[in-house]
């Protein structure tokens, strides 16, 4: 529950303070996608998850989840997915392997370099998320959890926005 921290305006020589409630044990999860098709609008599909802290919930998203999510996406999409993602660990999980041979027929996967963050155009959604809750100071989990979904429904309809971080990559839509 410890806010993220950003630059705020204050009168110059005191600093402005926001009092915050205590440590909470919860957590906001984010999982998502930024889906690409030449001649068609940006799309943003996503998944948030609230840790509370009670027995047996997960803390964030397993490779059932991811599963689910690409299953989602491919429904709304309509078509076949070539999926470019990063190397978190979850994603190289057995079952998540198992999973995408077994739907090789409609699923292409791309792994990122190690640590290049900068290639990922969802990073730069997440990078828009968290600064919007920056300066939010919740008063309970379910605040956060409600201003991240706000933000994340704002940016789908805003495909220009998606657009600018595939572009803030360097990356193109390019076809051989």
């Amino acid at each position: 529950m410890t806010p993220p921290r950003a630059r705020t305006w204050g009168r110059i020589g005191q600093t402005p303070v926001v009092h915050v409630r205590g440590r909470g044990a919860g957590r906001v999860a984010m999982a998502g996608m930024t889906c690409y098709k030449s001649g068609e609008r940006s799309r943003l599909i996503y998944a948030v998850r609230e840790y509370t802290g009670r027995k047996n919930q997960p803390k964030g998203f397993g490779w059932r989840d991811f599963r689910d999510l690409l299953v989602r996406a491919r429904i709304q999409l309509g078509g076949p997915i070539v999926l470019v993602w990063d190397n978190v660990r979850i994603h190289l999980t057995a079952d998540m392997r198992e999973f995408i041979d077994a739907d090789s027929d409609w699923l292409t996967v791309f792994q990122l370099p190690t640590y290049a963050p900068d290639l990922n155009p969802q990073e730069g959604v997440w990078s828009l998320v968290k600064r919007d809750i920056g300066n939010l100071a919740a008063a309970d989990l379910g605040q956060i959890t409600r201003a991240v979904k706000r933000k994340l429904k704002m940016l789908q309809y805003r495909p220009q926005v998606i657009d600018g971080c595939l572009a803030g990559t360097g990356l193109t839509l390019g076809y051989e």
